[in-house]
């Protein structure tokens, strides 16, 4: 199976995330600060000349796509398996008053993959649903396989893409909390190594230089 590229980008900033709300399922659009991240975003990673981009469901990673498929003269796949983490009754609140009602939860969700929010999700459940994308086009997308320097674009969230960052890196469910997520229009660039059989992380939290990166990576 031949080399492949692919680059995780995360949406730019919402106004939930300059006030440190959890958004998950919720679908607030771009501010002004995000719509200049996704747009200085777009027109580095233009220059890569991707091959395909795929993206969320949600209005705030469309509009980062969107972006980019401009930039690059094609158009975006929408697939609802990048969809945010379901964070059910957290979803609008601050992680501080998350805390305040039920003291220790975020330290456990931020610690432990199997843990989900009240009516939510796992970040395992998360990683595995993009890893399925990711695995479907590595069969079903021809192109990739044949031109390796050109890369597949997910535009997606902070919680799927450090779930699926896990998952493609393959590492046991102990350490999947390692992997942060990243800065609003910011990006994962992976690599699959066909002689070991693998993926492998190239290149990690990239942004275009003087970009405006305030909102925290973890608030998803």
């Amino acid at each position: 199976m031949s080399e492949r590229t692919l680059i995780l980008l995360r949406h730019g900033q919402t106004d939930f995330n300059f006030s440190g709300r959890m958004q998950g399922h919720l679908n607030p659009e771009l501010n002004a600060t995000g719509r200049e991240q996704a747009a200085r975003s777009a027109e580095q990673l233009a220059r890569r000349a991707p091959l395909l981009i795929v993206t969320s469901d949600l209005i705030r990673a469309n509009q980062t796509a969107q972006a980019l498929a401009e930039a690059s003269g094609l158009s975006s796949r929408v697939d609802a398996r990048l969809r945010e983490t379901d964070l059910g009754e957290w979803e609008g609140r601050t992680p501080e008053e998350v805390e305040q009602a039920h003291p220790g939860a975020v330290r456990q969700w931020r610690s432990d993959p199997s843990y989900a929010p009240p009516g939510g999700e796992t970040r395992l459940q998360v990683g595995a649903r993009a890893l399925e994308l990711v695995n479907e086009l590595k069969e079903q997308f021809a192109p990739w396989g044949e031109e390796s320097q050109r890369p597949v674009v997910l535009v997606a969230h902070a919680g799927v893409i450090g779930g699926l960052t896990a998952a493609l890196l393959g590492l046991p469910a102990a350490e999947w909390m390692q992997v942060r997520g990243l800065d609003n229009g910011a990006w994962h660039e992976m690599r699959w190594n066909p002689e070991e059989g693998r993926w492998l992380r190239v290149a990690a939290n990239q942004s275009p230089a003087n970009d405006p990166r305030s909102a925290s990576a973890d608030n998803v």
